[in-house]
């Protein structure tokens, strides 16, 4: 990994008391600005195992108030049966192809699947409840 990307990483501190998450101080990506950013991101990734090995899949997401990243799923898919009440990572980012400048967002917590309804056509809701946030400004690559 690129050096000047690595010294702009935000360094993990344990949660502070009484807060579910938390992230370094970093001038202008704190736990606050980290949520804000992916706020306006629309597609996200989430990291889950399947059989003990590693699964990537994009998805739309929201979040909700407290920070909850939410996403939406067929009742009974591969995803929610992989993640229900599984510790699982979400992770977003916008980066510049041009100077590979940017941000990263990354969450982790337990995932919880909530049923649907009995409608037809009614969609599973997947909540991954924020222990940790990390955030990282991604710095111009050195040319």
């Amino acid at each position: 990994m690129n050096a000047d990307r690595e010294a702009a990483s935000v360094q993990v501190q344990p949660p502070a008391p009484g807060r579910s998450g938390g992230v370094a101080p970093d001038p202008g990506l704190d736990e606050a600005r980290a949520l804000e950013l992916l706020r306006r991101a629309g597609v996200g990734r989430v990291v889950y195992t399947v059989g003990a090995l590693p699964a990537v899949l994009p998805v739309r997401f929201r979040l909700d108030p407290l920070g909850g990243v939410l996403l939406s799923t067929v009742p009974g898919s591969e995803l929610a049966r992989a993640v229900d009440g599984a510790v699982i990572a979400f992770e977003a980012d916008e980066v510049d192809g041009a100077d590979g400048t940017g941000w990263c967002v990354t969450v982790l917590g337990r995932a919880e699947v909530r049923r649907p309804s009995p409608a037809p056509g009614a969609r599973a809701e997947i909540r991954i409840a924020p222990e940790l946030v990390v955030g990282r400004h991604l710095a111009p690559d050195a040319a």
